[in-house]
């Protein structure tokens, strides 16, 4: 590098102006030799003296190293937030923020000798955590790399170590760098620094984005940000290659150390792709993503610093939340276990049958060889165990042949059906990380799009790309690219990454390990009598994925399946008359659909729908009346409502049509039944604010959060460490998010969501009960309460849907203001809904609102949206009106129904 001219010397400190959010005892300057052995000014930001003072001792110090074009201020909550006893150290670079700036650039190699001086004249001893952030990570690792004795963890945010090579650099940084711009960019103007502070999601409020500022007002203090940028070693002979190829190399040496990675998904400078290059290099690193954060994810989503203090502290065990999830889980209930694997125990009978173009099938044996050559036709294209690969493709025997194929590799499958909606959908497949992703045209454009950055094969309703994989398979003999004995696959390893449907959040992805799918099928299985000689139809996709495992011949019916209230009661009599269907599995619009469309069966389609003897649905509570209606469509069949979710399914189940109004005399919500073999569930007591507690319970009657363990419940969400740890307690349980109770007779009864659960000043309040009751009032169809004010003092509010208002479909394809939006109800129904409410609610009720129809969640299209419905009745009752109302309530694309 070469050195710079006119170049003004300055002295190091925090200058005169106030900064917000800086405690000015942390500030201090600390000589030490640069990387030539000349004495250097560094700015810090240190606790250390702070304790000496107070007399504390040092517990462990968190090194923290900031990137370009910021500085030690990036970290202030960090330090701010420090436990007693630990030792916060954030520099400030040479050339950087408030230290000195030697005329001469620094290279990456000379930085990180530098702070190893640097803290050699602090006088830092383990244990040692660092925490960096952009460039400063690959500082902060040479650094590491260099301390392992003293390492105990490294936490890093949005950074990279390596460039991959299958795509360009960031296209800011690129651009930044041409050498006719990054002068000018960079130091001659404050383009540089304040477009970073700039891509904040929300953005920083203007006293941060001049604190962030504050240390590069002129340009002879921001030369070595336009250093920095030079500095960057995408050309394979550039001066700093060697250093960050050394540092990238060695993260196999951190193999041992705990890691902790942040992430804001939104970056566009050190996107996804550089978090799944370290992910390769870390693979046992604990990853907390922030799907809407971006650059700056600590200034987006200052949550993350918690997180990353409970992270730190729970590697030194003095976490306290390290009793309840840290510790080592009792073990789960045993069950049988079925092989992910196509069934051959009856290798002639038909598996797979399509019902749309000219209705092909497939028997065991066939599928079977098929999914053994398509698995060595995706190894031949590098695919290996352990590697994710999202298949994008309708329920079929492609999709089929690929779930099976995937698995049979021991590699990973991603599920995200497009039942999310395209953008939630996008958003979940970057998460997952793919790499490689199977779709069909759309898919991979949608892929495409929203910067999925991974590998993807098209694949036709006509499978002949398929047929060309197993064609490679086939041909490469016992060569090459052959497949791991099955036998050798561990169970512990993860076989599926599935999403939920997000009704009250952002979809996560929930990892299963192989042993826990196959704990997941034979629960499944034993539970329902599903086995070998059963012919299932399955109008929820995923569950057509399990039938060939079973030895279940299975058929989805002709519908969209991301659209459950497209199944009519023809559309069904049509699949279950295909393979002569024994069970059927519809979600909860499904079956509305289906008898709202009953009287279009002839004589015929209703003696088929005669044949099937069972019957489920979930995803949603499921009313007696609707059960009772599809009874009457399908007289032989049992009907029966397993209870679970995406983390864990079946954990109970029943048939609420057979529960007497003796058995449900005196409870409350929804009875899901006795909790099956293998599931244990307990009940978390929830206080009068509404907050369960951490020690479970049986007790009848007791109303809490639903916590249950097994060997089919989830083994982590997915890049969520933060959620998982909230879940997880106690260790080895999994925090359902339901609220409900049991019976005297054991069984359990939901009361609704937690996160619906309104919080009054007189305790909380459930949903489920209260809505009943509102239920039962003449003129209302249907009904949700939420919560409106600050939680522990919120209101009550029902929101009602009365009779004759617009049905599901004619509201599905509404587009303008809703009827009714904002209108009180009328004073008679009023008065009824609060009469009927005070039966199970111990405030009144304090409004009551109209609607034409409640929102709904968009994959099953039956969970009432009640966060969106909350907003919009808070609009409404504060008078914001009736446009910002409608904003409130209902997401674009999301669909509507007037019944729960």
């Amino acid at each position: 590098m070469t050195r710079r001219s006119g170049h003004v010397p300055d002295s190091p400190g925090l200058p005169v102006v106030d900064i917000p959010g800086i405690d000015r005892s942390w500030s201090r300057v600390v000589v030490a030799s640069d990387a030539e052995g000349t004495p250097r000014s560094w700015h810090v930001l240190d606790t250390g003296p702070l304790l000496a003072a107070r007399g504390e001792q040092v517990r462990a110090t968190l090194l923290c190293v900031h990137g370009n074009p910021t500085w030690s201020y990036l970290w202030r909550r960090v330090l701010e937030a420090a436990p007693p006893g630990w030792r916060v150290i954030a520099v400030d670079q040479l050339g950087m923020g408030f230290s000195e700036r030697p005329v001469q650039p620094r290279g990456l190699a000379a930085r990180i000798e530098e702070l190893v001086r640097l803290t050699s004249a602090l006088e830092v001893s383990g244990p040692i955590f660092s925490l960096a952030h952009d460039w400063g990570g690959p500082i902060s690792l040479g650094w590491a790399l260099r301390h392992l004795d003293d390492l105990r963890g490294v936490v890093l945010t949005n950074t990279a170590v390596h460039q991959p090579e299958d795509s360009a650099g960031p296209a800011v940084i690129r651009l930044a760098r041409l050498p006719g711009l990054v002068d000018w960019v960079c130091q001659q103007t404050p383009t540089f620094v304040r477009a970073t502070t700039a891509l904040s999601v929300p953005p920083l409020p203007r006293p941060v984005h001049q604190a962030f500022a504050q240390p590069y007002l002129a340009p002879d203090r921001r030369a070595a940000v336009a250093d920095f940028v030079r500095d960057i070693p995408f050309e394979t002979d550039h001066p700093s290659r060697a250093a960050l190829d050394a540092v990238a190399d060695g993260l196999g040496s951190l193999s041992q150390v705990p890691a902790l990675l942040v992430w804001g998904a939104r970056d566009p400078v050190f996107g996804e792709r550089y978090l799944q290059d370290l992910l390769d290099r870390l693979p046992h690193a604990d990853v907390q993503r922030y799907p809407s954060a971006s650059h700056l994810v600590l200034e987006d989503r200052p949550e993350g610093i918690g997180v990353i203090w409970q992270w730190l502290r729970s590697q030194l065990g003095e976490d306290p939340h390290a009793d309840a999830a840290g510790s080592d889980p009792a073990p789960a209930p045993e069950v049988a276990r079925v092989p992910i694997a196509v069934s051959l125990s009856s290798p002639s009978h038909t598996a797979v049958v399509e019902l749309v173009g000219d209705g092909r099938s497939v028997t065991f044996a066939q599928l079977s060889a098929r999914v053994h050559d398509v698995a060595r036709g995706l190894a031949a294209r590098g695919v290996r165990p352990g590697d994710r690969v999202a298949v994008l493709v309708p329920p079929g025997i492609e999709l089929t042949t690929l779930v099976y194929a995937v698995w049979r590799l021991g590699a990973v499958v991603v599920v995200a059906d497009a039942g999310l909606g395209l953008g939630r959908l996008g958003a979940a497949l970057r998460s997952a990380g793919p790499k490689l992703v199977l779709g069909i045209s759309k898919a991979l454009t949608l892929a495409a799009v929203t910067r999925v950055h991974a590998e993807r094969v098209l694949v036709t309703e006509s499978g002949t790309e398929l047929d060309a994989l197993a064609l490679v398979g086939r041909g490469l003999g016992g060569s090459a690219a052959l497949l791991p004995e099955e036998s050798d696959l561990p169970g512990s390893i993860d076989g599926a990454v599935l999403f939920t449907s997000g009704a009250t959040g952002p979809p996560k992805g929930v990892v299963y390990t192989r042993d826990q799918l196959s704990a997941q099928v034979a629960l499944l299985r034993d539970t329902f009598s599903l086995g070998p000689g059963e012919r299932f139809v399955a109008a929820f996709a995923p569950f057509a994925l399990y039938g060939p495992a079973l030895g279940l011949t299975s058929v989805v019916p002709d519908m969209d399946v991301t659209a459950p209230h497209t199944l009519t009661a023809r559309r069904l009599a049509q699949a279950v008359e295909a393979i002569d269907a024994t069970a059927v599995f519809a979600a909860p619009a499904a079956l509305r659909n289906v008898v709202d469309t009953a009287g279009d069966l002839d004589a015929h389609e209703r003696g088929v729908l005669e044949g099937p003897r069972l019957v489920l649905s979930a995803g949603a509570p499921v009313s007696v009346h609707l059960l009772r209606s599809v009874q009457a469509l399908l007289p032989s069949a049992t009907t029966h409502t397993p209870y679970g979710m995406t983390e864990a399914l079946p954990i109970a189940t029943l048939d609420p049509t057979a529960l007497s109004p003796t058995q449900a005399s005196g409870q409350s919500g929804v009875c899901v039944g006795h909790p099956v073999p293998g599931a244990e569930v307990g009940i978390a007591l929830l206080d009068g604010r509404g907050i369960p507690a951490e020690d479970l319970i049986t007790t009848p009657g007791m109303v809490g959060e639903i916590v249950v363990r097994g060997a089919h419940v989830k083994d982590r969400y997915d890049r969520q460490w933060a959620q998982q740890r909230a879940s997880d307690r106690p260790a080895g349980w999994h925090r359902t998010g339901d609220v409900g109770h049991f019976d005297g007779e054991g069984r359990l009864w939901v009361e609704g969501r937690l996160a619906h659960v309104v919080t009054t000043p007189e305790g909380p309040v459930t949903p489920y009960p209260v809505e009943d009751l509102i239920r039962t009032v003449p003129g209302v169809s249907d009904a949700a309460i939420v919560g409106v004010g600050p939680a522990g003092t919120q209101q009550l509010i029902a929101v009602v849907v009365p009779e004759g208002r617009l049905g599901p479909l004619a509201c599905r394809m509404s587009t303008g203001t809703p009827r009714g939006a904002g209108v009180l109800a009328p004073p008679r129904i009023a008065r009824a809904v609060r009469q009927a409410a005070s039966g199970a609610s111990p405030v009144p009720v304090a409004a009551v609102l109209v609607r034409d129809w409640l929102p709904v969640d968009i994959r099953h299209a039956s969970k009432v949206d009640r966060g969106s419905l909350s907003g919009w009745a808070d609009a409404v009752l504060h008078g914001r009106g009736v446009a910002a109302a409608v904003r409130a309530a209902l997401r674009p694309g999301a669909p509507h129904t007037k019944s729960r």
